[in-house]
């Protein structure tokens, strides 16, 4: 079950990088980021209502659900979507990919009992060469076009440090908090806050805008309402550990970047980007496999 939960929140979130870049044509970043996710913490309430906490609970809590807020829809998501507007679907799919590595290193350093091994720092040294390989076909010092890409590809690599805090900080809260409520809160925290900094940057956004802007602003909520409520209540189980849940991240760069490429017009698949795909996606199996054989000792 855990992994039929984990592989589903995986292809939601893939879903995700083809929707962002149609809202984007008609929205700036951060408005667009905080309509998502204002509406998909409200989208949760009829799932938490009845078994809402009290307020002393809330209390208790508080620091949790801002810290997770910040990090996890605030921090990472700000970027991410600034981010979009400088590369493509399926690049930003590919570098997303690169998350369980990072998961891992901050988890080697934050939690007791999720230490990195030879094997796990080989893989991460050959996921971050995927990034390298990435960054640098973008020819940076070559054109403005090629060094606002490399400025969006390091934005990406910034979200997913702030990802992997945001796992940590879930994991180390085992309480008997509702993980849906839990989700419900920060991510309407985080929206609202990203709403605040979009209206001196990007003004108030429009009404009158095309279907299809509302049709992927309902369907990313949607996504963020049910992959991460999934994600949180997996995290929050004895004995699920941070970086073997986020391995299971490795189809996302897969097909993030598929559907980019069958869906969005103007993005095809590139040779560095499928190079740096699979040194990526390699870089996670032998991290996976390393996993493997530590359990079967």
């Amino acid at each position: 079950m855990t992994t039929l939960l984990a592989v589903s929140a995986c292809l939601l979130w893939s879903t995700a990088f083809v929707g962002v870049k149609v809202g984007l044509r008609y929205s700036g970043p951060f408005s667009f980021a905080g309509l998502r996710f204002m509406l998909a913490g409200l989208l949760l309430i009829p799932f938490w209502w009845n078994r809402r906490p009290g307020i002393a609970e809330i209390r208790a809590h508080w620091r949790v659900i801002v810290l997770v807020g910040f990090f996890q829809t605030f921090f990472m998501y700000g970027l991410f979507y600034l981010a979009m507007t400088m590369v493509s679907g399926a690049i930003a799919a590919i570098l997303i990919g690169i998350s369980p590595l990072t998961a891992a290193v901050v988890a080697h350093y934050s939690m007791t009992d999720d230490s990195m091994s030879l094997p796990k720092s080989v893989s991460l040294l050959l996921g971050m060469a995927g990034v390298v390989i990435l960054s640098v076909s973008r020819l940076p010092w070559a054109s403005p076009t090629g060094f606002s890409e490399f400025v969006g590809i390091m934005l990406l690599f910034l979200c997913t440090i702030s990802s992997a805090l945001g796992n940590v900080l879930v994991a180390r809260e085992q309480s008997d908090m509702n993980p849906v409520f839990l989700n419900s809160l920060q991510i309407f925290l985080g929206g609202f806050f990203l709403f605040l900094v979009s209206l001196p940057m990007e003004g108030v956004p429009g009404i009158l805008l095309p279907v299809e802007y509302y049709l992927s602003l309902v369907w990313l909520s949607c996504v963020s309402a049910a992959a991460f409520t999934l994600w949180f209540v997996l995290l929050q189980r004895p004995g699920v550990k941070v970086s073997q849940l986020n391995l299971w991240k490795f189809i996302i760069p897969v097909f993030g970047a598929v559907f980019s490429w069958l869906l969005l017009p103007d993005e095809s698949p590139q040779l560095s980007s499928i190079v740096g795909m699979v040194a990526i996606a390699v870089s996670i199996i032998l991290f996976n496999l390393a996993d493997l054989r530590r359990k079967s000792l």
